[in-house]
This record gives C-alpha cells, sequence and structure tokens, in this order.
C-alpha cells in the first residue's frame, strides 16, 4: 500500500491542458497529464499548478475525476516567455503555498514539480510547508548547452544555477534513463541514491496499430509516397531542418525515391526558424507540408500514415514522440542521443544515427526505403516493443518515488 494519497504537481511554465507540439508545449505536457490521470486510476488525488495566462481561465479546471488543475495568479494574465518566469518564482510559491493549505479532507503528502522554473518553487512550497519535493527536470541546461546548434542560443546562467539548487535540495530525483541519472550526477553533483529511474509512458489505447492503408486514404497520402512524418516543435533543437537538407541529398542522388514529408508542429520561443520558407527555399513546397499540431487520436493516424517517422533532435531526454510512433507500428529514424536509445531499439524497431549530418539521415531514410521488407518487420517489432512503456507502470514507479521521499524526508541516503 503506497502512503501517498495526494500529490501537488506543479506544471507553472507551460500547462497540461494546452496542445502539444507549440510554443512551451510539448511531450512534458503529456507526461504530466497522462502521469496525473494514472495516478488518478491508481488511488491518488492530483492536484495540478500552472500559472494563469488569461483573465478568462477558470481557477480550477476538473481533468478527471480526482484530477484538477489550478489557475494560479502571478504576474501578467498573459503568456509570458520562459526566461522572465524566474522574477514570478516567489509569487507562484506563495500562492501555490497558500493553496494547498487549504486543501481540505485528505493531505498533500508530496509535491512534485516539474521543469526547472517548477523546481525552483517547489522547493519553496515544500520548506514551507515542511513536504518532500520530488522533481523531475524533463530538460537540463548543462546537457543542452552542450549540444547547441548554429544560431541557438545558450540556456542562461540563471538556470544552470537553478537546476544546481533543486538538485541539492530536491528530496527525491526521478530521471527517465539511466543516462540521464548520470547527467544528473555528472553535472549537477547528483546522488545516485537520491535517484529514481523512471521511464515515461505511452497511451496504448490511443496509440497502436491499425490499418495503414486506410490512415493514409483519410489523410490524403497516396499509395506509391515514401511518407516520413516529424511532430514536435519547429525548432533547431528539435531538428526538422536537418530533414530539409537530407531531403536535397536525396532529390539530386536518388530521385527514385518518392518522398514526401508531412510536418506536425508549430514554432516554439523567440528563435527565429521558418519552416516553410526553408522549404520553399529548397524548392520542397510541392513534397511537403508544414500543419499545425493535433490531438492524440488524429496523431496517432498520422504515425499509421507513415512509412518512418523522423526525431532529429540534438538533445532529448526521452523521445515520447519516438515511442507513439513504435506503438502505432512504424518504423522510427531517430538521433543517437539523451534518451532516444532507450526509447528505439536500433536496428530492431527502427534506426539510430550518429549525429545530424544531412547525408547521414539521406542514407538512413534510403536504406529503409530500400528495404521495405525489413522497415515493415521493425514496424511491427515496435509496437511490441511499445507495449512495455504503459502509463500504469510509470505511475507505480513513480508512487515508489513517493514513498523513499517521505522516508527520506528527514533523513539523508546512505552514500549521499
Amino acid at each position: 500500500m503506497h502512503q501517498v494519497r495526494r500529490v501537488a504537481m506543479l506544471s507553472l511554465h507551460t500547462s497540461p491542458l494546452d496542445q502539444p507540439g507549440g510554443g512551451d508545449a510539448g511531450g512534458m505536457n503529456v507526461y504530466v497529464r497522462q502521469l496525473a490521470l494514472e495516478l488518478a486510476a491508481a488511488g491518488v488525488m492530483v492536484e495540478i499548478y500552472t500559472r494563469r495566462t488569461s483573465s478568462g481561465q477558470p481557477d480550477t479546471v476538473s481533468m478527471a475525476p480526482a484530477v484538477n488543475v489550478h489557475h494560479i495568479a502571478a504576474g501578467p494574465f498573459a503568456k509570458i516567455s520562459k526566461e522572465a518566469l524566474p522574477e514570478l518564482v516567489n509569487k507562484m510559491a506563495d500562492a501555490v503555498s497558500t493553496h494547498i493549505a487549504h486543501l481540505t479532507s485528505v493531505p498533500v503528502g508530496v509535491v512534485h514539480s516539474h521543469y526547472w522554473v517548477s523546481g525552483m518553487v517547489g522547493v519553496l512550497v515544500a520548506q514551507t510547508l515542511d513536504l518532500p519535493l520530488v522533481h523531475t527536470m524533463h530538460t537540463m541546461a548543462r546537457v543542452k548547452n552542450g549540444h547547441l546548434q548554429p544560431g541557438q542560443a545558450a540556456e542562461p546562467g540563471i538556470r544552470e544555477d537553478g537546476e544546481q539548487h533543486i538538485v541539492a535540495a530536491a528530496t527525491r530525483l526521478i530521471a527517465n534513463t539511466t543516462a540521464e541519472a548520470a547527467e544528473l550526477e555528472g553535472h549537477y553533483d547528483g546522488c545516485e541514491q537520491r535517484i529514481d529511474i523512471v521511464s515515461p509512458g505511452v497511451d496504448l489505447k490511443v496509440f497502436k496499430p491499425a490499418f495503414r492503408d486506410r490512415s493514409r486514404q483519410v489523410l490524403g497520402v497516396a499509395a506509391e509516397d515514401f511518407h516520413l512524418v516529424f511532430a514536435g516543435r519547429l525548432q533547431r533543437l528539435k531538428g526538422p531542418h536537418i530533414l530539409v537538407k537530407a531531403a536535397v541529398i536525396l532529390r539530386s542522388e536518388r530521385p527514385d525515391i518518392p518522398l514526401r514529408m508531412t510536418f506536425l508542429g508549430a514554432r516554439s520561443g523567440n528563435e527565429k526558424y521558418d519552416l516553410p520558407q526553408l522549404l520553399a527555399d529548397a524548392g520542397l513546397s510541392a513534397s511537403a507540408r508544414v500543419l499545425p499540431p493535433v490531438g492524440p487520436d488524429e496523431l496517432a493516424n498520422w504515425y499509421r500514415s507513415a512509412d518512418i517517422v523522423a526525431v532529429p533532435s540534438a538533445s532529448e531526454s526521452f523521445g515520447l514522440v519516438a515511442l507513439e510512433a513504435q506503438a502505432c507500428g512504424t518504423a522510427v529514424v531517430a538521433t543517437n542521443v539523451g534518451g532516444l536509445p532507450k526509447a528505439v531499439s536500433d536496428g530492431r524497431t527502427g534506426l539510430l544515427v550518429e549525429g545530424r549530418s544531412p547525408r547521414l539521415w539521406a542514407a538512413a531514410i534510403a536504406s529503409l526505403y530500400d528495404f521495405p521488407q525489413t522497415r515493415i518487420d521493425m514496424g511491427r517489432a515496435a509496437s511490441v516493443f511499445a507495449e512495455s512503456f504503459g502509463w500504469e507502470k510509470t505511475a507505480a514507479q513513480t508512487m515508489a518515488s513517493y514513498d523513499l521521499a517521505l522516508t527520506y524526508q528527514y533523513v539523508i541516503p546512505p552514500g549521499c
């Protein structure tokens, strides 16, 4: 029997109610939402706190029975950049602490923060209310700065310092993979005995194999097209421009490949990144389209319509897109970086590419076109592989981390 019956979850810079794929909404939104739903299914009440960005937002939205999203007032009723949020940490912490203190019936047993801004708030909330803090980084400044791409701004020093403070103050740290755990230890002096490895999950009721031909017909993908799908924020970090450059190489060297590309996403942050213009400049507008982010059911249909799904990220703590696509029975080509080697079984469910050289990416894409049976076999293996990543397992392992947080709230774990 788990000890925690109610958790306060902090996702202050982006809401689990937002559509992933644009702005600051991405895999973390999916993570927070799905984890909360599974925790509730396991009997844990979940109170999610996010910053109010509009005067029209209700104070509380019931996302599901026992899952509430609270919009707290801190700063202007408008979306502001993540870079401006640190100035609001104290206000957000006061608002969250006050709200938790007035909750009735079942007391909150643990604070679980997501991303560094929420972590800074979580440290203050946990101290104010004498609660243990569990923190999930999702991404880390020092890791991202180690994979900077041309034209991409470095993460600020205030974030690095903030993450260092969170690692020192949190009762438990949750890492997606052993690689991320090693990064917490190597970059932030995290103690191994305080880190719990919990893989994200995939909604296997939505992302599942189905009739590929039907998906292609519904979405207007021709039977003869070799269809590549990218889903995610349109920014240098995620790398859709790598696919544009690879497509240019293939058009020149492999004109026999009827490559068609679909990009699902929207621009993120202040970065100057115009994917439609990049496609136009490359002469690819006729064979590629850029569409806005879509909901889970439609996204699953796009994955099923694809011959391959591409994840050319420069840095990725895990890679939910890769897992979702594989659950739909589609082979994935991904960068061999971060948590992607955990999400993709190289040579069995897809291919991992060393780095982001467009020529290497072109070769990987061409190889899966040249060997269609291998691609089909990978897709079948991918759907089986993804079945071991259900959100129920993620929730169970997270609850185990909560229990450890209660055990070690006032005691330093051996070895730390």
